[in-house]
């Protein structure tokens, strides 16, 4: 996810993202823990998503 593509979103549809992004990742770590995690390397881009969208609304709530 790119981060222009997440400054074109309002707050709700950030917060809906980071919603997702936390059900993603806590999906992927119980896959970890199961030993049925497919690609390691993804619970890093999910934790780079959720950090960017975190940054994101950080950034609109400085501009209010």
């Amino acid at each position: 996810m790119q981060t222009k593509e997440l400054r074109t979103k309002d707050g709700k549809a950030l917060a809906e993202e980071l919603r997702q992004l936390l059900k993603a990742q806590f999906s992927a770590r119980m896959q970890r823990a199961t030993q049925q995690l497919q690609d390691p390397s993804q619970l890093r881009k999910l934790r780079r998503d959720i950090a960017r969208v975190h940054t994101v609304m950080a950034e609109k709530a400085t501009k209010r």
